[in-house]
């Protein structure tokens, strides 16, 4: 049975110096406004991901609700997390829905949560030794900076959509941080939003007209998956794929690090049941016509900026998803948010991520002197920001192999190899 909160002090104020635990919450008014700092940030990226692939933005959102929730229950409310679009399903949709459909997609995408949902399994049932070490501090701290910092194109590309809302929308997270203390200084995002939403609207960047076609209440549309063993050319789906697996893990490892690393609270023994919960939702949402989900950056970066790490407040954000996929007038309301805003937002989320890399150097005294650490850090982090991809066979059917996942093996392979061979020659 999940555990409930205990309530932060008062519930109103916070000392600087504090952070709200996963295991504590505000005042209702003040979780539901975080909550909804959380849904800001993952929305846009949630919502990009089923775009780009000719998804329904309305059923992936509900899925990353649902997803969410039960995310929160599998992990027994102790990790605070949202399950977005995963941008790693991005090529092999396009890949596997140009040949089969996008039911044939969608068996890639169940294939993919059935076997990181095995691979927690296992983690939970034979313990996160193997991936300590297999992932030291300076190869996690690499891969949660790269995950940061490979976004870093998206904010900029959105950025420079509409330079001046982008701005003001910047301008206005970085002053209400300033100058504010309160609650009102840790919701500096929620608060940018809004001012950069209201400038974009005053300025005639925000087209009104299909929120008025929308209908207020309403079913997504629900697509299911081929049957393999009816079409058995499917299968030929799974090499393109099964590299996906290896993205979410590094990005469940890597947002279990970084929340430890940010509350000083030890969830690295929730590894097995985060991704068995994120393979469970990803499996369902590929089930129904809903986009794969991983636990998202865009929300560290918020959990960064406002030291609140409820859960509760992930509740708001899962409740608040599921509605909006209920409901095809607030979602078109939202996805009227311009693409400025969203840059002027996350040129500070993707950048805190990235920090909340670096400080995991910092915090575990990562002895950058030894090559090995230099390398695999180095190469990682290029590797992750020029989004370097590896087609492997066909430009159109093959492999392909990116930034996140390319930086992964490459900081763990680099640090292992050079670790083998400096113990074999007799060096540290």
């Amino acid at each position: 049975m999940p555990t409930l909160w205990t309530l932060h002090g008062d519930g109103k104020t916070i000392r600087p110096e504090t952070v709200v635990s996963p295991d504590e919450r505000l005042s209702w008014p003040r979780t539901i406004g975080i909550g909804a700092q959380h849904v800001v940030a993952m929305f846009g990226a949630t919502f990009l991901v089923p775009l780009l692939t000719h998804f329904p933005p309305s059923t992936t959102l509900l899925f990353s609700g649902i997803g969410t929730m039960l995310f929160l229950l599998i992990t027994r409310n102790r990790l605070p997390s949202y399950l977005g679009s995963s941008f790693a399903f991005i090529a092999p949709i396009t890949a596997a829905a140009a040949g089969h459909g996008m039911a044939g997609a969608l068996f890639g995408i169940v294939a993919v949560g059935i076997l990181l949902a095995i691979v927690g399994a296992v983690v939970m049932l034979t313990g996160t030794g193997w991936i300590d070490a297999l992932m030291p501090p300076v190869v996690a701290g690499a891969i949660v900076a790269l995950i940061g910092f490979n976004l870093a194109p998206t904010a900029v590309s959105n950025f420079s959509s509409s330079p001046l809302v982008a701005l003001i929308t910047l301008a206005a997270i970085i002053l209400c941080t300033v100058a504010f203390r309160g609650m009102l200084g840790r919701m500096s995002i929620f608060v940018g939003v809004v001012v950069g939403y209201v400038a974009a609207v005053l300025l005639g960047a925000v087209d009104f007209s299909p929120v008025a076609k929308a209908a207020w209440i309403g079913l997504p549309a629900f697509t299911l998956p081929k049957n393999p063993f009816a079409d058995g050319s499917l299968w030929a789906l799974l090499p393109v794929f099964l590299p996906v697996v290896l993205v979410l893990i590094a990005e469940n490892v890597g947002h279990i690090r970084a929340v430890t690393q940010m509350t000083g609270k030890d969830v690295n023994v929730l590894t097995g049941r985060a991704l068995l919960a994120d393979g469970i939702s990803t499996t369902i949402a590929g089930f129904f016509g809903g986009s794969g989900t991983t636990t998202y950056g865009e929300n560290i970066g918020v959990m960064a900026a406002t030291k609140v790490y409820s859960t509760a407040a992930y509740w708001v954000a899962g409740i608040v998803a599921l509605l909006l996929g209920l409901s095809p007038k607030v979602g078109a309301v939202l996805n009227t948010i311009p693409s400025g805003v969203l840059g002027g937002a996350t040129l500070a989320l993707y950048g805190l991520i990235g920090v909340v890399g670096i400080k995991i150097w910092i915090d575990n005294k990562v002895d950058f002197s030894k090559p090995k650490n230099q390398f695999a850090a180095a190469v990682a982090l290029v590797i992750g920001v020029g989004n370097l991809t590896w087609v492997i066979g066909d430009a159109k059917t093959g492999i392909s192999l990116s930034g996140i996942v390319l930086g992964t093996v490459a900081a763990i392979v680099t640090y292992h190899l050079m670790n083998a061979l400096g113990r074999w020659r007799g060096a540290d």
